[in-house]
């Protein structure tokens, strides 16, 4: 399960760093407004929403490589499921990204939360595979 932990944070590390350059607004855009301010576009606040999500990841991702507690890694195994489903949904229909197919958005930004949400939720339920059985300690997982 140390596996499937590092290869939480390795995703928490990607959900949150990529759409802090891949958004519009790192990029120079913004929509100007008819009274000359600008503001953000919409793909910078999923970004930002993004954080939310790598946040809980990463630390779901260390505490299943620390910990051998069945329970603890059942429970990081789902959350790293549900937290992977928020990383798809944020870009796709929560917030979403700019209209434009051709911004770096749609680009990089989208195609890489949503391949990244896919590796969470594979290894979340991957996990909890492994984890099916009833006893209180998983074999192989002493020492």
């Amino acid at each position: 399960m140390k596996v499937a932990g590092a290869v939480f944070v390795v995703l928490a590390v990607v959900v949150g760093v990529v759409p802090l350059f891949s958004d519009c607004h790192s990029q120079g855009n913004a929509i100007s407004l008819p009274n000359g301010t600008s503001i953000p576009m919409k793909c910078h606040w999923t970004g930002r929403a993004e954080l939310a999500v790598a946040g809980p990841l990463f630390f779901a991702g260390g505490l299943m490589a620390a910990s051998r507690r069945k329970h603890v890694l059942r429970a990081t195994s789902a959350l790293g499921v549900v937290l992977g489903a928020f990383a798809i949904l944020l870009p796709t229909a929560l917030i979403g990204v700019c209209g434009n197919p051709e911004m770096i958005c749609n680009l990089v930004m989208k195609p890489t939360l949503i391949f990244a949400g896919l590796l969470a939720v594979g290894t979340g339920l991957a996990g909890l595979a492994y984890l099916r059985g009833d006893g209180p300690e998983t074999p192989g997982l002493e020492g």
